[in-house]
């Protein structure tokens, strides 16, 4: 009989991580970026030295509300026979869209 009580707390226990790590592993999908500014010029910014299994993200600008950020460049942990294409903007009519960095197979 004391099993019968407990059982919907242990379920309540073990579903609380499961959901949990459900939600932390789900793919973030970015959002589509539309401005109809033209984003200011690529920074000039070193890239530092190779370090084994990154590869260099360059930095870029990021649209935040009503203007333009530097993102600094940071480094991406290399995916196996994969090559990072940076994110960038394109322009496409008097719009300019954000391509998110990713990588290629």
């Amino acid at each position: 009989m004391k099993l019968a009580r407990c059982l919907p707390r242990l379920r309540t226990l073990l579903l609380i991580p499961l959901a949990f790590t459900a939600l932390i592993g789900s793919p973030v999908f970015a959002q589509t970026v539309i401005i109809q500014q033209a984003p200011p010029p690529m920074r000039y910014e070193a890239a530092p030295m190779a370090r084994p299994g990154y590869a260099w993200d360059r930095g870029h600008w990021r649209w935040h509300g009503r203007g333009y950020v530097w993102v600094p460049g940071h480094w991406q942990p290399v995916m196996r026979r994969g090559q990072w294409v940076p994110g960038h903007w394109q322009a496409r009519g008097p719009n300019w869209y954000w391509i998110e960095g990713h990588w290629l197979r």
